[in-house]
């Protein structure tokens, strides 16, 4: 079971260790952010801005915690604007394939509609990301078309009735 949390002031020790930890990892199939977020002065920076973002309404960033509380992922909703969002999200090698992704983006489509009154989402994902297609696919997301994704091929999703998102698949992976 995982669960999603706002994004707080006190995740940022966490979630530095997080974003670290799984740095390699997630360069694999998205550009690496460079030496200075990884830093505790560029983080911390980083951090305020999202937090600042998120009080603005702009945008609406989670955590993704594991049964004992670690931080195992992240799931966002970025650029709120006539009722819908791009939602994003990434999950740590020791988290991937159990289904943390799927399970993560169910509940970030639920809050969309409950708590932020969206009625549509979009996502993107690299054409060769087969993972992150298929954690879209198995929540309702449509392919919308074909999109740059970091400067690479890559496919447009959609999702436009969030008030029936259907619960993830059993034995699916993400």
């Amino acid at each position: 079971m995982v669960t999603l949390e706002p994004l707080r002031a006190d995740h940022a020790h966490a979630l530095l260790a997080f974003e670290r930890e799984n740095r390699a990892y997630f360069a694999r199939t998205v550009p690496d952010r460079g030496d200075a977020y990884f830093t505790p002065e560029g983080f911390a920076a980083r951090h305020r801005a999202l937090l600042a973002e998120q009080d603005a309404g702009v945008c609406r960033f989670h955590v993704v915690l594991a049964d004992r509380g670690e931080i195992v992922g992240r799931v966002n909703l970025i650029d709120l604007a006539d009722g819908g969002a791009e939602v994003g999200y990434r999950v740590g090698a020791r988290a991937a394939g159990r289904g943390v992704a799927t399970a993560a983006v169910a509940q970030v489509c639920r809050l969309a509609t409950t708590a932020y009154g969206l009625g549509t989402l979009t996502a993107l994902t690299r054409w060769d990301n087969s993972a992150s297609r298929t954690v879209l696919e198995r929540n309702g997301f449509h392919r919308a078309g074909v999109a740059s994704v970091d400067g690479g091929p890559g496919l447009r999703y959609e999702r436009r009735d969030l008030g029936a998102v259907p619960p993830p698949r059993p034995g699916s992976g993400g």
